[in-house]
């Protein structure tokens, strides 16, 4: 199977952005092992449900009886059709278009993760030595909000990624162990360090810098220097975020009462999940359930928009999906979302680079972005021969190393950090008036006149909005408002 990264909301510098998208569903030919999760119709006991289950032959995973949903195994080709309508079942949906599932393999040779350590309170970032190339930060104004303060240690952000390495020297003294998770094994939780540490990709580090890199005289600085990161890896070997594994990353952070989390993804194998489908009708109850159940234990949700270009609020030609199989085309309408991001009370972020207008690859949409943060756009002169890599976003990487990388991925957590930032100022507020008074305190931005990404005369994008809410939401996310009184 070849291994696809660009289901994280993440490009590369340099990389190609590919489109992915969503087709029916077809009654599978051949037989094959694969994963399915099993609506009942409410939350609670879930007996009904698990005996229509194992009487269809399906072997159950996990159950989440907080939101009534559970994870099966299946070798049958009809175990869907045949288990819809049985007692205690609302839908049933294949999480990985009926591909065959891969071996789960733990690396068993993980760092060990140290104590947290003893927290700053604020300072002056020039004094951090790679503070120069991250004009993200003062694009958001972060370094005003950290003479005020660098965030509480009672506020924990929840990082659902591909793993946080809690060695680098920027994060060693944030990562807390004790909240960290592993989620790719069917969607089982497993708190050994191997299981939630990164083994194939850096993003889910270079993510965590942003949102927390310490202050301590050693690289860059986050947007919340001093609050706490739990490492919640949704992202399999093969590169996958199936819905089983981001369902396990929102329960927990809901479990353990999280403040805040990222999602820097969009969910596997679809790139837009239509309630058309029955499968995919039931992935997206099954998600939005795990949302809204978190947001009900005070869990604020951040999610990234995408980079493929895409107008969300509009029908979209998807030619990608599904990326675990072989692609078909599909043009698709407003019953087809893109989760997490169009998640119930996920909170949107779309990209801008340095100039502050919309990257070039962020997806955008009237009434469906909330707001907007640096991501990077490493192509602002598209008639250059080379990308400009220090347009893009200066993180840490494991092994104690740092990079620049660009997308809507590296958007989010900058708005996660400043929810991290408000949550530690005003304890007092909700989820839900959390992500009131962020919207509200966001630096406005307008349309712009004509956007012309390539020069050749035509629109590459539309916004609509007077206000530019098509491409901005409610406009920059405000580092130094979240900490003013």
């Amino acid at each position: 199977m070849r291994r696809r990264t660009t289901r994280l909301a993440c490009v590369l510098v340099l990389a190609v952005l590919v489109v992915a998208g969503v087709v029916p569903t077809a009654r599978a030919a051949t037989t094959v092992l694969t994963n399915y999760l099993v609506v009942s119709p409410a939350p609670g006991p879930l007996a009904a449900t698990v005996t229509s289950i194992r009487a269809q032959g399906g072997t159950v995973l996990q159950q989440w009886p907080e939101i009534g949903v559970v994870v099966v195994e299946s070798q049958r080709a009809d175990f869907a059709h045949d288990l819809r309508g049985d007692p205690g079942v609302l839908a049933v949906g294949a999480t990985r278009a009926m591909a065959a599932k891969q071996p789960y393999r733990l690396v068993t040779d993980a760092a060990p993760a140290g104590p947290l350590g003893p927290g700053t309170t604020g300072g002056r970032d020039e004094t951090e030595p790679e503070f120069a190339k991250q004009w993200d930060m003062r694009q958001i104004g972060a370094e005003k909000a950290h003479l005020t303060t660098d965030g509480s240690r009672s506020v924990t952000v929840g990082v659902l990624d591909s793993g946080v390495d809690p060695t680098h020297p920027d994060l060693q003294a944030n990562v807390d162990a004790r909240l960290s998770v592993g989620c790719t094994n069917d969607g089982r939780p497993d708190t050994r360090p191997a299981a939630w540490q990164p083994t194939g990709s850096g993003h889910g580090t270079h993510v965590a810098g942003t949102i927390a890199a310490a202050r301590n005289g050693v690289g860059i600085i986050g947007v919340a220097p001093n609050v706490r990161l739990a490492s919640v890896k949704v992202v399999d070997e093969q590169g996958y975020i199936y819905p089983e594994y981001a369902i396990c990353g929102f329960m927990w952070a809901g479990q353990q009462r999280l403040s805040v989390t990222n999602n820097s993804y969009f969910i596997d194998p679809w790139g837009l999940w239509c309630a058309s489908s029955p499968d995919q009708q039931a992935v997206i109850w099954a998600v939005n359930r795990a949302l809204a159940w978190s947001g009900s234990r005070d869990v604020v949700n951040v999610a990234a928009a995408g980079n493929a270009r895409w107008d969300l609020a509009g029908s979209i030609t998807d030619k990608g999906s599904p990326n675990n199989g072989t692609p078909t085309e599909r043009v698709t309408d407003q019953r087809c979302v893109d989760i997490p991001a169009e998640g119930r009370d996920a909170i949107t972020v779309s990209a801008v680079g340095p100039t502050g207008r919309k990257a070039y690859y962020s997806n955008f949409g009237h009434g469906v972005i909330d707001i907007t943060a640096p991501g990077g756009d490493a192509w602002l002169n598209w008639r250059d021969e080379r990308a400009a890599e220090t347009d893009a976003i200066y993180s840490t990487l494991p092994g104690g190393t740092y990079g620049w990388q660009q997308g809507t991925s590296m958007a989010a957590p900058h708005v996660t950090g400043v929810v991290a930032l408000l949550r530690s100022t005003r304890p007092e507020l909700n989820a839900g008036q959390v992500r009131e008074v962020l919207l509200a305190q966001a630096t406005p931005k307008a349309c712009p006149v004509k956007y012309d990404y390539t020069g050749d005369g035509r629109p590459d994008a539309i916004c609509t909005g007077g206000a530019g809410e098509g491409f901005y939401g409610a406009g920059l996310v405000n580092a130094a408002a979240a900490v003013t009184p």
